[in-house]
């Protein structure tokens, strides 16, 4: 990786939970994540004309939640206050229509497609022996939550050395100034902050 090119043979793209249930969970959702989806899409094209190993993770919890994490924390993911014992929810069920990744960005057989049970992307999943396996040193990423999901595998991303380019445009989450945050303020330390388009000229095209 030089400043702004990619070298697609030890780069990789991690389409991050662009699942169904997140995606179309209601109105709102589906209007967010419409350009969020095509962004994505529009790198995810210019990835495979590389030759990019493509990524995606998938939200893989059990029905009885028997291995969901129970922390104890003030707030749910949208900041609204927990009481003693409640469940934070929703969390996706592995195996349901939910959890199938979004037509536009569907995966082909030669993808990895990576099952996780918490925010990170790393955390208990082989995400990082497939990198490792192929000789990936670069990660591209993009998908939803940018302040969950997006945020924890990126410092995980980064405490294992990968250099990280988040795309921006192409990351999402329910609270606008959450994103615009780490997008601002938190991210350029640890990653390239780049655009869709961006990208798509970092990867030749």
């Amino acid at each position: 990786m030089t400043a702004e090119r990619l070298d697609p043979a030890r780069t990789a793209l991690l389409l991050f939970d662009f699942l169904r249930g997140y995606t179309e969970r209601d109105a709102a959702s589906r209007a967010r994540y419409e350009p969020v989806v095509a962004n994505a899409a529009a790198v995810l094209a210019a990835a495979r004309a590389a030759g990019v190993k493509v990524f995606y993770t998938r939200a893989d919890h059990r029905a009885d939640r028997a291995t969901s994490a129970r922390t104890i924390r003030d707030a749910d993911n949208r900041l609204r206050p927990l009481a003693p014992g409640a469940a934070d929810g929703p969390l996706l069920t592995g195996g349901t229509a939910e959890t199938e990744i979004v037509p536009a960005l569907a995966p082909r057989p030669e993808d990895f497609v990576v099952p996780k049970h918490r925010w990170s992307a790393f955390h208990g999943t082989y995400l990082e022996t497939a990198l490792r396996s192929q000789g990936i040193d670069t990660l591209v990423l993009c998908g939803g939550s940018t302040d969950v999901g997006i945020a924890s595998t990126a410092f995980a991303a980064r405490d294992l050395d990968y250099n990280v380019v988040i795309v921006s445009d192409a990351c999402s989450s329910p609270e606008q100034d959450n994103h615009d945050q780490l997008v601002r303020r938190m991210f350029p330390r640890m990653a390239r902050v780049r655009t869709a388009a961006q990208v798509r000229g970092m990867l030749g095209g």
